[in-house]
């Protein structure tokens, strides 16, 4: 047995030991010893599967392929053409085209899928999340043909994934609901009406939803009808089941799930609590394992009636309960998802299991190899959400680009990155925007969060706009350190929409002399060739500049002078010693400022001074001019801004599926114009300002 007891223990103690107190006292032993983000215990010996196929792409795909590799099982990719060269691909052992980019055609397409795996001769397939995870029919087809779906069977998919069936489960499960209508809602029209009995504010959502998709709070029957109409929209793009439900909107809520865990031998397990409050159009941001917020009392009775609900349904497999928990610790179902989570890496940190190879293992008929007792809580761990998306516009509006430049920070310890991308990917308007899933582990709250600070800081993504500035800003703000959080964070937090890191004055001075510096060190390296002058007879022992920087609205002189390989640099009055190895070549770069270490990049430079650098997080623009520069420059004349008033364009790429005017026709203020989707989400494009119609196209 490939078992880490045997290493700890000697194998005079592991013959003496049962299977079960092996993997038990291994588990132990393992949180003890090691911060690896995967359990130890894979027994070759142990007969799962020979070939395995995930119905999925991207990071998850990415995961499942890495457990099985461990497992010694292997494995069948598939892809959308325009997903050929993708990560995933490259890392199975076979890979299939399945169609065309649209999921529909492809990674939905469940004839093309089961084609695949009859050629394949795949004996399991695992669907990951989203797509057809939590599609009945899907499971219920495999069935058919003898191959296992690494999931629950197809009346849990069916009882759980259904939000209003689940919901009067979980009434008759005894566990905590919250009250709305339990039916189907026909139309707009009885959407209103219903809303109205409830009383508002109301969440109306997808009855096969998830993921955000498919949801809209209405807080007046306006709303309530617009909300209809789209979420009845996204529900049929994403999930093909227009159906939907209206319930209670629970306001200032904090959103907490349940992992559980269950085999098919009547044995179930909670595996502790997630804190997924940081959210923006209810996708969820930020996610850590514990929760700051519940005690030991809450957490048991959420974590038993999560299990009564799995065992309610005969559920086998990993799966999450999540809850709306209000701040009297009063706790209320909200759905449960019937496939691995997004943020279940928070949970394998902080328990030592891996949540992939329990699923095989229980898809395979094997019990649960640990007792409720068995699952502690170790340490502290916490997951940010990378995105490929403009934080600026509406918390995240999607980006699309190729990654002309990607670096994980592997090097900072007890990171975890999981990805499906790497430098030269393509991130498109066909799928999720996600870049990657970053996890930081510590031995307490504390800890996590600054090394998740640290790791965004020496993130490498260059090709595309990410969101990395929002979620630094978020894990370092003091009610998110306190741990004062629910899903209205980000507009509390910031009510006229996120503007990045507000410097302080330090902060501010510490910035100028660094891009001050660092253009120095650069002028020095350019006066060398190859290590060596450029003209040797011209020597230059220029060891002082007055520079002007330019930053946000002011101008600031700058002085500095070399010492060596430091700089000291004068702003405001004050001085600053400046040190780094001053690696012009490196995306990162290490600058230690008055004992301070700071990790800075920079983003981009032209001949006219201008750079961008990325400091704590947030991208500044600044312009660094000699005092001679600086003094004509204003004889240069500014470009004008550009009149846009009249013109409306789509704040993010995607496609046009709904036109509501035509040229000609007089539209107001905040009339509709058009409907655009992106990244399976709708938007509604607005009109600016009252006025004529003129031309409806493209540029």
């Amino acid at each position: 047995m490939n078992c880490f007891c045997l290493t700890v223990a000697g194998e005079e103690m592991f013959n003496s030991l049962s299977l079960l107190q092996c993997e038990t006292l291994c588990l132990r032993r393992y949180l003890k010893t090691s911060h690896k983000l995967y359990s130890a215990t894979y027994d070759p010996n142990e007969k799962t599967f020979e070939k395995l196929l995930i119905a999925n792409r991207g990071e998850i795909a990415c995961r499942v392929i890495k457990t099985c590799k461990k497992m010694g099982i292997k494995t069948v990719a598939i892809h959308s053409d325009v997903d050929a060269n993708a990560v995933h691909v490259k890392m199975a052992d076979e890979a299939v085209c399945v169609g065309p980019a649209p999921t529909s055609k492809s990674y939905l397409n469940m004839d093309a899928i089961m084609e695949v795996i009859k050629e394949t001769r795949a004996q399991a397939v695992h669907p990951g999340y989203g797509f057809l995870s939590e599609n009945k029919e899907f499971a219920r087809r495999l069935a058919a043909e003898g191959v296992t779906f690494i999931g629950p069977d197809t009346h849990a998919i069916q009882a759980m994934g259904d939000k209003i069936e689940s919901k009067l489960l979980a009434k008759n499960a005894k566990v905590n609901t919250i009250p709305g209508f339990d039916g189907v809602v026909k139309d707009a029209d009885e959407a209103v009406r219903i809303a109205r009995e409830i009383g508002y504010p109301v969440m109306i959502k997808a009855s096969a939803g998830g993921g955000g998709k498919g949801m809209r709070i209405a807080w007046d029957d306006e709303e309530t009808r617009e909300g209809f109409r789209f979420s009845s929209q996204e529900a049929a793009s994403s999930f093909g089941d227009d159906r939907l439900l209206i319930e209670k909107f629970i306001d200032n809520p904090r959103h907490i799930e349940i992992q559980v865990l269950a085999d098919k031998h009547g044995n179930a397990l909670w595996l502790n609590e997630r804190e997924c409050s940081i959210q923006r159009r209810n996708q969820k941001v930020v996610e850590e394992a514990p929760s700051t917020f519940l005690d030991p009392e809450t957490r048991r009775a959420m974590g038993e009636q999560a299990v009564a609900l799995a065992k309610a349904v005969k559920y086998s497999s990993a799966g999450t309960v999540e809850f709306l928990v209000d701040s009297s610790k009063n706790f209320y179902f909200l759905e449960m998802n019937t496939r691995l989570q997004v943020e279940h890496p928070v949970t394998e940190c902080i328990t030592g299991l891996d949540l992939v190879q329990e699923m095989i293992r229980v898809a395979k008929g094997y019990p649960l190899r640990h007792k409720q007792a068995d699952i502690p809580i170790n340490g502290w761990a916490v997951e940010c959400r990378v995105y490929a998306e403009d934080p600026y516009k509406s918390f995240g509006l999607p980006s699309i680009g190729k990654l002309s430049q990607y670096q994980e920070p592997l090097h900072v310890p007890s990171v975890r990155v999981d990805s499906g991308i790497q430098q030269g990917s393509d991130i498109s308007i066909y799928y999720d925007p996600m870049i990657s899933k970053l996890i930081t582990y510590g031995s307490n709250r504390a800890e996590a969060l600054k090394r998740m600070e640290e790791a965004l800081d020496n993130y490498v993504i260059r090709g595309v706009t990410h969101n990395i500035s929002l979620l630094r800003e978020v894990i370092i703000h003091p009610r998110f350190v306190r741990g004062d959080i629910s899903t209205k964070f980000l507009p509390e937090v910031y009510p006229d929409g996120f503007k990045g890191h507000k410097l302080t004055d330090l902060e501010r001075r510490e910035l100028l002399a660094t891009a001050a510096s660092l253009y120095v060190a650069e002028q020095l390296r350019s006066q060398r060739f190859l290590g060596t002058p450029r003209i040797p007879i011209a020597k230059s022992k220029r060891s002082s500049w007055e520079l002007s920087v330019h930053l946000g609205d002011g101008i600031y002189p700058v002085a500095v002078s070399k010492d060596g390989s430091s700089f000291s640099v004068e702003v405001d009055g004050m001085k600053l010693n400046v040190t780094s190895e001053w690696n012009l070549a490196s995306p990162l770069l290490s600058v230690t400022i008055d004992g301070t270490q700071r990790t800075i990049q920079r983003l981009s430079r032209n001949a006219s001074g201008s750079t961008s650098i990325q400091f704590l997080g947030t991208v500044y623009k600044l312009q660094i001019l000699t005092k001679v520069a600086a003094e004509l420059s204003k004889y240069m004349p500014e470009k004008a801004a550009e009149d846009t008033s009249s013109i409306l364009r789509s704040p993010m790429p995607g496609a046009v599926v709904a036109v509501s005017v035509k040229p000609g026709d007089m539209v107001s203020e905040g009339q509709e114009i058009c409907v655009i989707e992106a990244m399976k989400m709708q938007n509604s494009m607005i009109a600016a300002k009252t006025g004529k119609l003129q031309v409806v196209g493209s540029e």
